[in-house]
């Protein structure tokens, strides 16, 4: 029987695979992989679906399902304050909404913020996944991988794994690794990690760089990703989306100019900014899109339209094909060039198809 891959994204799009493995251990996903390796078959590893963009043929290859599942959790021993530091190990497979509830209800603070965000904890590290002002970077110590090149495991430290914005050594070497999972460093307190994000802030009532209880943050996170339609939610078409779909781009500061004389034109206000390191600043896409033009809920009544509650995300209103939802993101990237002269770039995994 031939499996579609719509049916293990978020969004809903993607032909059928070639072949097809369910692997719900970490001996039967290395053996998969090498099988597929030996046979010279193209490979595709999935887990939640939730941030990938796979052409409407499909992916004529091996295609793996990532199920592998475990969670364990040790006191740190090297750690400056190792009484109240815990590693937490996590299977790939892992839901990585449950890791995060889980966590906080064993009081453990340093993933709060990432709450809501669909998908496995073996994506993680791959994109760097972020959000509300924190990175899983700040908080992985390790991930174990098969190299692929290699034909053994490896563990990986943090400071080996060249994590920048929404990328890292997982995503630059393609398929390179495969992550069997990921080790968290987090901490045994009851008030979060400083609050670093304004929206978050605003919502929990207190000053940026203050703490809030760990539950708390991860409510208020909630509450903000329900309101914009980035918390998964079957009855609510705006969450059959790959999330974010376009990066926040990162700019050199004299080019800032440029964007700022373009938004006077438009009467848009002041371009809002954040530091980026030295000489860089990230300027929101979400901001851009709306100011070139790019409501939210464009493109209806067609089958892909941008979110009715965010701008960042694309959606399949119920009947799109990818082709449909690529054609709408490059109307967008278009559109942002021609007023600001910044070029969007994806942040889903793009799977047969280029933007």
């Amino acid at each position: 029987m031939t499996t579609t891959l719509a049916e293990y994204t978020t969004l809903g799009l993607g032909g059928p695979a070639g072949t097809f493995i369910a692997a719900s251990h970490e001996p039967e996903l290395i053996h998969a992989v090498r099988t597929a390796d030996a046979a010279g078959d193209s490979l595709l590893l999935i887990g939640g679906g939730s941030n990938l963009v796979i052409a409407d043929a499909g992916f004529p290859g091996t295609v793996i399902h990532v199920n592998t599942r475990g969670v364990t959790y040790r006191q740190a021993v090297d750690a400056a304050d190792a009484a109240g530091a815990v590693d937490v190990t996590v299977a790939a497979g892992e839901d990585w909404d449950g890791v995060v509830a889980a966590t906080a209800a064993e009081g453990l603070a340093g993933l709060e913020s990432l709450s809501g965000i669909p998908g496995r904890a073996g994506a993680t590290p791959i994109q760097n996944v972020g959000a509300y002002g924190r990175e899983v970077a700040e908080v992985i110590t390790r991930v174990r991988v098969y190299d692929r090149l290699e034909d053994r495991i490896q563990v990986i430290q943090n400071e080996r794994c060249s994590f920048t914005y929404r990328s890292s050594l997982f995503k630059s070497l393609g398929a390179r690794y495969v992550v069997l999972d990921v080790t968290f460093r987090l901490t045994r307190k009851p008030l979060s990690m400083p609050v670093r994000y304004a929206e978050l802030a605003a919502e929990l009532g207190v000053a940026m760089g203050e703490r809030a209880g760990v539950g708390e943050v991860r409510s208020a996170v909630l509450k903000i990703r329900a309101r914009k339609g980035m918390v998964l939610n079957p009855g609510d078409q705006d969450t059959r989306s790959a999330g974010s779909f376009f990066t926040n781009p990162v700019i050199a500061i004299d080019e800032l100019a440029r964007i700022e004389a373009a938004a006077a034109a438009r009467a848009a206000g002041q371009v809002p900014r954040y530091e980026a390191g030295a000489g860089l600043v990230k300027v929101p896409a979400a901001w851009l899109i709306e100011h070139a033009g790019f409501a939210k809920g464009h493109g209806a009544p067609g089958p892909a339209r941008v979110s009715s509650k965010h701008t960042l995300a694309l959606i399949n209103a119920g009947d799109a094909t990818t082709a449909d939802l690529l054609a709408l993101a490059r109307e967008i990237v278009s559109g942002v060039r021609a007023t600001f002269g910044v070029t969007l770039g994806p942040e889903p995994i793009l799977v047969g198809v280029t933007l």
